[in-house]
């Protein structure tokens, strides 16, 4: 997500040399000259100014060749005799839950991990080799179901339940090419459907990848 918007405002601003920092803390902004953040949460904390971009989705993913070899959950229960793997906070270090939606409520469900990391990167990959099944954020997921990479699993239970936002301090006396690039973040994210995908479009592809394990 990040990069091409970066690229982009780079071929449009040639003169302009972006400093991009990936940490998952908001510092202090007037200390660490911080212009412009992504977040993602059900709300931004702290006395900034924040735009809603899309949904986040979290989604039950296999690899076609994990489905071809081990099968596919029926329920959330079943998970449990899966091979699956759990995201570690980068800053407490702390397993995470998976949070699945269960009705109208999110709920909090912990696993016997067979991979444990910090990094979603690396996440994304063990899923696409084959070897667990993965809660993924629709940022890796949505693109790579699209193409048939990865299956979506238990779809009725992804959660949405947070957002993606940008966020910015006071506009008052605002640089302009800190106004460029909210404006161009604004226009390529705000409602984009890139990475997200409707309920239909995750049934539909849950059942075609559930058939084609199936018939291997």
């Amino acid at each position: 997500m990040l990069w091409p918007l970066v690229d982009e405002f780079c071929r449009r601003h040639p003169g302009i040399q972006p400093d991009v920092t990936l940490d998952d803390r908001i510092g202090n902004w007037v200390r660490d000259r911080i212009d412009v953040g992504f977040r993602i949460g059900t709300t931004l904390e702290g006395e900034l100014t924040a735009r809603r971009l899309f949904a986040l989705q979290l989604i039950v993913c296999a690899a076609p060749a994990y489905l071809a070899a081990h099968g596919a959950p029926a329920s959330i229960e079943q998970l449990a005799s899966h091979r699956c793997s759990v995201f570690r906070h980068p800053g407490s270090g702390r397993v995470l839950p998976w949070l699945l939606r269960v009705g109208d409520e999110v709920i909090r469900h912990e696993l016997p991990p067979m991979l444990s990391t910090n990094d979603a990167q690396l996440e994304t990959e063990a899923v696409l080799s084959g070897q667990v099944i993965g809660l993924l954020s629709g940022l890796s997921a949505a693109p790579l179901i699209r193409a048939g990479r990865l299956v979506p699993l238990l779809s009725r239970h992804a959660a949405d339940h947070m957002s993606v936002y940008l966020y910015y301090g006071s506009r008052t006396a605002q640089p302009s090419r800190v106004r460029a690039f909210i404006d161009l973040g604004v226009e390529r994210l705000a409602g984009s459907r890139d990475y997200v995908l409707d309920a239909r479009e995750l049934a539909t592809a849950e059942a075609r990848g559930r058939k084609a394990a199936r018939g291997r």
